[in-house]
């Protein structure tokens, strides 16, 4: 802006005699708070019009005021009142357009991000989804082995045989449910604890006279069966059973010292 032109214009005497529009006001307002060029002949031109005032006549000035002395300073100074040439128009439509775009491009940043954390949501949800179903599947097939130990235990061909807690161990207790006509054995070892490192429980197959033992097996994963029931193949005929500790890989012979559990097979 050319402050001196714009001074010269005349423009500012108009505002200080009250005949601007409130747009035209507001203008003058606001160029004189940004140059105090501006302000300061406004100042002057008040002063000058008070001064006037004075000498004219004292009592035109508190009754009157300006509006009555615009007419005298025509009078005397006709002050031309010159066009202020229009500033260059702002292109309004270039910025929005461009403010448009940074808020398309805001917005499709923004959809992009969210669109990738669903993404990442459902992924997880169907991660979550796959290891439920598995867990469900295995659930059922646990659920299924259960039923089925449950009918192989009861049914009616299957003795069962209580195996009670010997010298080195006399709290301990397991029961053996034998199957002769399918040559297995079920061992309940919940009563058994859990070995020591590098131990494990051995069963056995006892004939008594003369005593011979024959190996039917190793409790193997102990401390991760939950159920604590271990199938073991018997094709012997049994006459007792026992469980043994014995080094990890099991023995050849049973260490009777190490005697957990035993039990008679009833004559009946």
């Amino acid at each position: 802006m050319e402050v001196e032109k714009y001074i010269e214009s005349g423009i500012l005497e108009l505002y200080v005699a009250g005949v601007l529009s409130e747009e035209e006001n507001f203008e003058v307002y606001q160029n004189a708070q940004k140059y105090p060029e501006i302000k300061k002949e406004i100042l002057a031109i008040e002063d000058a019009i008070l001064k006037l005032t004075k000498s004219v006549s004292p009592q035109l000035m508190l009754p009157k005021g300006f509006e009555d002395i615009r007419v005298r300073i025509g009078e005397r100074k006709a002050t031309k009142v010159v066009q202020m040439p229009k500033e260059e128009k702002t292109n309004w439509a270039a910025y929005t357009g461009w403010a448009a775009a940074i808020l398309l491009g805001l917005g499709l940043f923004w959809l992009y991000t969210q669109n990738n954390e669903l993404k990442s949501d459902v992924k997880v949800v169907e991660e979550q989804n796959q290891v439920l179903e598995q867990q469900i599947f295995e659930a059922r097939g646990s659920l299924a082995n259960t039923e089925e130990l449950l009918n192989d235990l009861r049914d009616k061909d299957v003795a069962v045989i209580s195996l009670g807690g010997q010298e080195v161990s006399p709290e301990s207790y397991a029961k053996a449910y034998w199957n002769k006509r399918e040559n297995k054995v079920f061992i309940d070892a919940q009563g058994l604890p859990e070995p020591p490192d590098g131990m494990v429980y051995q069963v056995w197959s006892l004939k008594l006279d003369p005593l011979t033992p024959t190996s039917m097996g190793l409790l193997e994963e102990f401390e991760t069966d939950d159920n604590k029931i271990f199938i073991l193949n018997n094709p012997n005929e049994s006459e007792a059973f026992g469980i043994t500790l014995e080094p990890a890989g099991g023995s050849e012979t049973p260490n009777l010292e190490q005697l957990y559990t035993l039990g008679a097979v009833s004559s009946s």
